[in-house]
């Protein structure tokens, strides 16, 4: 038996191409971290949100209790339930199961985005304005989703996994904004040391 090495390494064309994309990505956070458009009804957010009587909850909310926060923990059931429903989409009879994962997916979504929320109401402005758009990517995700739901129980199910790739894509680009936000934190906590 012959056996051969796969060769998978990026060939310069390809790594052109993950360099280009990867500075275009870098340079419109940037200029999202710089834009100040947003910021008078960011500061109004986020003032609101500091000012609600969460007593204790607030740091629960913001994971105190774990040594972490709780948001990227609470992710989790919304998107490994989207994730699962659209590998199953692929599997011949599996249509109860997408639905079923696609409607819990939906219900874990307020825990997360509340403590979300807890969080970015005390982020400085460069971070709140990429939170924003991860906030608004999310309810693009979750647009999508409940339209994916819908056609699914309407037993539509092709519309059902064409809205789910569109939530999918919403999620992935959530997920580099919260990311992003989330790596400023580190660096900055780092450098404060």
């Amino acid at each position: 038996m012959n056996s051969r090495t796969l060769d998978t390494s990026p060939t310069a064309g390809q790594t052109a191409a993950l360099d280009t994309a990867s500075a275009c990505w870098l340079k419109t956070l940037d200029r999202l971290e710089r834009t100040t458009v947003a910021d008078p009804a960011i500061r109004v957010l986020q003032r609101g949100i500091r000012s609600l009587p969460l007593g204790g909850m607030r740091d629960l909310l913001r994971g105190r209790p774990l040594g972490h926060p709780l948001h990227p923990v609470l992710v989790q059931v919304p998107i490994g339930c989207w994730l699962s429903a659209s590998v199953l989409d692929f599997v011949p009879g599996a249509q109860r199961a997408t639905t079923t994962l696609t409607a819990v997916g939906l219900a874990g979504v307020a825990p997360a985005a509340v403590a979300g929320w807890a969080d970015w109401a005390d982020l400085p402005p460069e971070q709140a304005r990429v939170g924003l758009a991860h906030a608004a990517s999310n309810v693009a995700a979750v647009a999508c989703y409940t339209a994916s739901l819908t056609a699914r129980l309407r037993g539509r199910s092709a519309k059902g996994r064409l809205w789910a790739l569109g939530g999918m894509a919403a999620v992935a680009v959530s997920g580099a904004l919260g990311g992003h936000v989330a790596y400023r934190q580190a660096v900055g906590a780092h450098a404060a040391t």
